[in-house]
């Protein structure tokens, strides 16, 4: 059996990954003072920070049923017997809503999966899926690598403030704990496939150092070796020196890279905004000798973090209330 990968284009995968493991993007849109780009074509990050910083109205969309199911077809007929579709979190998007739908019409078979999720937490999953298709996985195992890859992943946040999320009623629950005080800086992260507050801090400096600090925790608690991404908006220099802390204090670091978030995240969050996805290896332990299972019994311990079990309850300790950012479609 012949398994490709597709994913969307908010897990910001490097060019360098999606070419070596022939994986599939399909590009949501973003709409910028009313003309509608495609995410990764012809919008640049930068150009939406810009138009943030002027508060040009920025909105994002999904990829239409039709999309996806072009997409599945085209795979089909290249040689693909079976397809894996997985996709940014169904409580921020429609994305995965419309790989279903295309996926009933499909050629051949095709597993969508909810990632519950964003940016490269999903993005290395995606990878883990197609390194086990390359090596002769059928569909039902290639799907099973990539649920468990995501188990323990998650992502934290920083943003440089809530006006954007607040500015679409966006912010939620989140509110609730951060007040109007919209000077404050908070951590976010992703639980449950939903954005949620974790801590709140005065400086930029103190929150950019307290994520840090729980992905070294974090990392060093599961005792197995990890990918991380440092992902930013217009926020380079600042990411790159999140990413060499984290080199010196995550041995166990496999995979660490700098990502700059797309069109479509960047519409939600603005400016400044600076992310670390960590991306756990179940099977892999981080030192010679350990047991290299140490991450799987607590699935999203990373600031609560974790993947539903289908009914919106999370495996991850509860860390506050839900703040959803969903898309415009």
């Amino acid at each position: 059996m012949s398994v490709r990968i597709v994913t969307d284009s908010t897990a910001y995968l490097p060019t360098d990954l999606v070419r070596a493991h022939t994986i599939e993007v399909v590009p949501l849109h973003v709409v910028v003072g009313g003309v509608e780009r495609v995410e990764g074509a012809d919008i640049t990050p930068q150009e939406v920070a810009a138009a943030l910083r002027e508060y040009t109205i920025v909105t994002t969309s999904r990829p239409a049923p039709e999309v996806f199911l072009d997409t599945y077809r085209r795979l089909a007929d290249e040689g693909a017997t079976g397809i894996v579709s997985v996709h940014l979190s169904g409580q921020m998007s429609g994305t995965v809503e419309a790989a279903r739908i295309a996926a009933a019409d499909a050629p051949v078979p095709v597993e969508v999966i909810d990632s519950e999720t964003i940016g490269m937490a999903m993005g290395y999953a995606a990878v883990t899926g197609a390194q086990v298709a390359a090596a002769g996985a059928g569909l039902a195992e290639v799907r099973a690598a990539i649920e468990r890859r995501l188990g323990p992943s998650g992502i934290l946040f920083y943003v440089h403030t809530l006006e954007h999320l607040r500015r679409g009623g966006r912010i939620g629950a989140a509110s609730a704990l951060l007040g109007s005080a919209l000077a404050i800086k908070p951590i976010l992260a992703v639980r449950g496939g939903r954005i949620v507050p974790v801590e709140k801090v005065r400086t930029a400096a103190r929150a950019i150092a307290r994520i840090e600090a729980l992905v070294v925790e974090h990392v060093r608690r599961d005792g197995v070796a990890v990918d991380l991404a440092v992902h930013h908006l217009d926020a380079a220099e600042r990411a790159e020196q999140v990413a060499e802390h984290l080199r010196a204090s995550v041995p166990e670091a496999r995979d660490l890279r700098v990502v700059e978030l797309g069109a479509v995240v960047g519409a939600h969050v603005g400016p400044s905004t600076l992310a670390i996805a960590v991306s756990p290896r179940p099977d892999e332990p981080a030192h010679e000798g350990s047991q290299g299972e140490a991450g799987v019994g607590r699935r999203g311990s990373l600031a609560g973090q974790g993947r539903s079990d289908g009914q919106g309850r999370s495996d991850g300790q509860d860390v506050g209330g839900n703040a959803t950012v969903e898309d415009d479609s």
